[in-house]
């Protein structure tokens, strides 16, 4: 089976829901041709644009991530565990982010749990974002950099972070090795 793109999971929930691309712009506060990227050209975006859309569309994250069936308890086995996207450092480099979603299968839950794996980037593509909700990390393997408003934190295998995610912030690999870490997000009903 192919992995419906996450573009296309936007467009058609958009479409699905009579949303207009110039109604999804305003509500969402991103730029047309950005959000126009993301549809139609497999443009991923980082995880604040995409809860940009998610809320402008009254939906969770993970209706873009995956498709749920609730069930519970979920159990996720390592041996099972599939990647479910990529945020690409570009549209024909490799992925930045591999995420794998530890809830799929849950539809009715309230957090947005994560295994991670992060690949270095440059200086450059170091960029901050912010939505509101709470994130929390463990680091599992190599070291993390966080950007946390105007300071910044190395977190080193074992070592956990929470924060508030509404304050401008950035999670990176450290030394140009990869790094992996569980994450769970956390966004207040709307």
């Amino acid at each position: 089976m192919i992995k419906e793109k996450i573009g296309h999971k936007i467009k058609k929930f958009r479409e699905l829901e009579e949303i207009t691309l110039d109604e999804l712009v305003a509500r969402s506060g991103l730029d047309k041709d950005y959000i126009a990227a993301i549809e139609d050209d497999d443009m991923y975006p980082s995880l604040g644009p995409l809860l940009k859309i998610a809320r402008a569309l009254g939906t969770r994250l993970g209706t873009f991530l995956d498709d749920t069936i609730s069930q519970d308890p979920l159990i996720v086995r390592l041996s099972e565990r599939q990647e479910e996207e990529s945020l690409l450092k570009g549209k024909e480099r490799p992925a930045a982010l591999r995420f794998f979603s530890l809830g799929k299968g849950k539809s009715d839950r309230h957090m947005e749990p994560f295994y991670i794996e992060i690949f270095p980037v440059s200086d450059e593509e170091k960029k901050l974002s912010s939505h509101e909700g709470e994130e929390f990390i463990v680091v599992i393997s190599g070291e993390l950099e966080i950007v946390y408003g105007q300071e910044t934190h190395v977190l080193k295998t074992g070592d956990s972070v929470y924060y508030n995610s509404i304050v401008p912030h950035h999670v990176s690999a450290r030394n140009n090795e990869k790094a992996e870490i569980y994450a769970v997000l956390y966004f207040p009903d709307q």
